[in-house]
């Protein structure tokens, strides 16, 4: 089982208020929420803007379900880099003996796995990762490259925690370039300055620094330290809860790893590199709630007209 991180105290005041004014309902569960209509007005008006933002490459429209087939997991190297991140689903196996056990079990809440079997779909650890074995069916990509709008999909790491900021599962609104090598870099650093503009123009303090994945072990030290040296991961932070700003949006460049995976390919011949972006929106509605305010009436009549023209 994954392990909990406590929230600082500014973190649970702040969940607290979250859940007081009703943009969270408490499930039980650490970093598993409903979320209210409010909330979700704010998500969607947040959409919409990277809809715009997005609209002048006329990216392909691609929506997945939040499951993936197990095989395309392992086959993206996920479960060599973040194990400790991923989750698989389970369903029963057995006979009329078997579940009666599971209930009995269960009516205890005692564990009942051993009357579950993996199934061969996991939960969709990012938005982008379906998009990769779906192009390479496709065969070759246009010699132009392609662009793909995966949507703000529901996506899950396991990763409990009691700050509000680090859910364990959320939206991430994702976009997709497949392209040749050299040009996956000005895409990633493009679209980090136009989230940089995107968030200012919603009142909130963002900056862009320089990052890594959460790589598993020591290896994985060596790999988020080449990761920052070529520059291939950036995030933008804003205050929520601290005690340092949190990331809401990242920008990567994933050279042919995908490539390499999945067997994409270039009309003519060629290498393909890919590129991704991700905004949080539930960070970004936190950022916006703890900037602004619980009142939305009361936010600034210019990040109003931004979300709800």
């Amino acid at each position: 089982m994954a392990e909990f991180r406590p929230a600082t105290p500014e973190q649970d005041a702040f969940r607290r208020e979250l859940l007081e004014h009703g943009f969270f309902v408490e499930s039980g569960v650490p970093g598993i929420y409903g979320r209210s209509a409010a909330f979700e007005r704010i998500r969607r008006g947040f959409d919409r803007l990277v809809d715009e933002a997005a609209a002048p490459e006329e990216p392909e429209t691609l929506r997945f379900p939040p499951l993936l087939p197990r095989k395309q997991l392992e086959a993206s190297g996920f479960l060599k880099s973040f194990p400790h991140l991923a989750g698989s689903v389970f369903a029963f196996e057995g006979g009329d003996a078997e579940a009666a056990a599971l209930q009995e079990r269960a009516g205890r809440h005692e564990d009942w796995s051993e009357f579950q079997a993996q199934t061969d779909v996991v939960l969709t650890p990012a938005a982008c990762y379906p998009v990769y074995p779906a192009m390479a069916a496709r065969g070759p990509l246009p010699a132009a490259g392609r662009t793909v709008d995966a949507g703000a999909a529901y996506t899950f790491r396991a990763e409990p925690s009691g700050d509000p900021a680090r859910l364990q599962a959320f939206h991430q609104r994702e976009l997709v370039r497949l392209d040749e090598p050299g040009s996956i870099a000005g895409w990633v650093e493009g679209w980090r300055d136009h989230g940089l503009e995107l968030l200012g123009r919603l009142g909130l303090d963002a900056t862009a620094d320089v990052a890594s994945d959460p790589f598993f072990g020591r290896g994985g030290r060596m790999l988020a330290s080449s990761q920052r040296e070529q520059r291939l991961k950036f995030e933008i932070l804003v205050e929520i809860a601290g005690p340092e700003p949190t990331a809401v949006a990242s920008f990567n460049n994933h050279q042919d790893h995908f490539a390499a995976a999945f067997g994409l390919e270039r009309e003519g011949g060629g290498a393909v590199h890919t590129g991704c972006l991700g905004f949080g929106h539930e960070r970004i509605v936190l950022a916006l709630l703890r900037t602004h305010g619980f009142d939305l009436d009361g936010w600034p009549a210019t990040v109003r007209r931004e979300l709800w023209p």
